[in-house]
This record gives C-alpha cells, structure tokens and sequence, in this order.
C-alpha cells in the first residue's frame, strides 16, 4: 500500500481502558482534579493524539500550536474531554490490533515519552513537546497494522513490531516506516511544525542535512526503549548506541542511560 493511500484510511486508535475509567470517573466529581485529568490523559497515547487534534483544529483558531496535554486543556472546556472519554470507552470493544501485544506497546510508548522528557532538559528543548512527541511516536505503527495487517503480519515474522531494526526494514520493504505515517497523520491533523519535523525525521534525525534535535531526541528515547524491550546487554547497548546522534546532541551512551523519568505507574 503506497503511503498516500494508507493516509487516507480511516482508524480508531485504542485507548488504555483503566486510564479511560478513571477519566471518566475524575471528570464525574463534582470537584474536577484538572492535574490528574492531564496525568491520566498524558498516559494513553490515543487520547493525547485526540486531545490534541481536537485542539489544534480551525474551531479554536489555535492551529499548529498546540503542542501538550496541558496547552490543549487550557483551550478546551471539559464537556470537549468528557465527550472525547466516552467516545473512547465506547470504542473499548475495537481495541485489538493484529500483531501488537497493546499492553506492551501502552508501556513502551510512555518509556518513551518519559526517557524523551527528560533528555530533552538535557539540551534545553521544550519538554513538553518531547514527551508528547515520544508518547505518540510510533501511533504510525498502529495505523500500519489496522490498515494493512496482511502486510505486517509478514514483517513481524522477521521483526518484532518494537525490534530495534522495524523502521529499516519497513522503509527496504515499503518504502517508509511508521514515522513517515505517524509524521503523515500529524500534518493532516495540524499539529505544531516542529513536532512534526521531529515525527518524520525520528527514524534518522539528520539524514538529508536535516537537523531537528528535536528528532534527535525521539530517536534516542526510541532506541533505549526498544533496548529494554530486546533485553539488551550493556554490551549490546554499546553496540548499537546511535553515536553520531548523541555527538550531534552533545549526549553520550551514559547520559542517555542515567535518565530517570518519573514514575507514572500509579495512573496506568
């Protein structure tokens, strides 16, 4: 399927269905909690790519700028966020995606979105903005797998779907890789410029004398995320660091490994 094509698919990404219930039940209170709502919102990549393409719409003339869960809640009444969780919990029945164990993908995309948090104030990037770009990175492998499932049930009989090599094979087999359709779906949904620059050039950063950091960044989070889920060795992290990023960033191997993002397990 040529990446237009798979653009234009329609699909319903599945939300986390503990973190759905306890957003509806936070937003049922008569005194609503507007600090938990974003925890639990900035837990379930799903919800916060809905979020924000509600926020980022023409309706509220804030078009590409948008760039949180905190920004998107300071726009929105909670009427908005009540209707987005419902129609979530009622979409709770469609939550299978063939060939992704969701549980797994919950938890790596927030790895991510922490690991990428933290590294971004490092290098004095928006913070914001890179935890919700590593949340939402890999939404593309989703769409990937509801829209062509024939297709990447083949890949995945050669990489895992979180495989430390998934973008280059996609990318030798397709053409292009889940970045491509994730930075895709971001422009249609008139996200900020940068976070999709840094969505489409996760994969690699700098190719093509491009230089976003913020890419950089994704990509670095991405890489010791999927090294946890590969079960690498020290040695094995060694290997593949992505140096030529980390030199272009100013981070080396142990910088991106002492990280330690906090714990959001107590909302998932």
């Amino acid at each position: 399927m040529k990446l237009s094509a798979l653009l234009e698919q329609q699909f319903i990404l599945p939300s986390i269905p503990k973190v759905v219930a306890l957003l509806l039940n936070e937003l049922d209170r008569p005194e609503i909690d507007l600090k938990k709502v974003t925890q639990l919102i900035s837990t379930d990549p799903a919800l916060t790519t809905r979020l924000l393409q509600l926020a980022n719409s023409s309706f509220f003339q804030l078009s590409g700028k948008i760039s949180s869960v905190s920004e998107a809640l300071a726009l929105l009444d909670l009427n908005h966020v009540r209707t987005m969780a419902q129609a979530a919990a009622t979409g709770a029945s469609l939550k299978a995606v063939p060939g992704i164990q969701l549980q797994q993908f919950w938890d790596y995309s927030l790895n991510v979105a922490r690991v990428s948090r933290s590294l971004a104030g490092l290098v004095r990037l928006n913070q914001q903005a890179a935890f919700t770009c590593g949340l939402i990175h890999a939404v593309g492998e989703l769409a990937m797998h509801l829209a062509m499932s024939d297709i990447t049930a083949v890949l995945d009989e050669d990489v895992h779907p979180l495989g430390m090599n998934r973008a280059s094979l996609e990318r030798k087999v397709l053409g292009y890789c889940y970045a491509s359709v994730g930075a895709g779906y971001a422009r249609m949904w008139h996200f900020p410029q940068p976070m999709v620059d840094a969505l489409e050039h996760q994969y690699a950063p700098f190719e093509n004398h491009v230089y976003e950091p913020l890419a950089g960044v994704i990509h670095l989070a991405a890489w010791r995320a999927r090294g946890k889920e590969a079960k690498l060795t020290q040695r094995g992290l060694a290997v593949t660091f992505p140096g030529s990023v980390g030199v272009a960033l100013g981070l080396d191997i142990d910088m991106v490994l002492q990280q330690d993002p906090f714990d959001w397990a107590a909302y998932t």
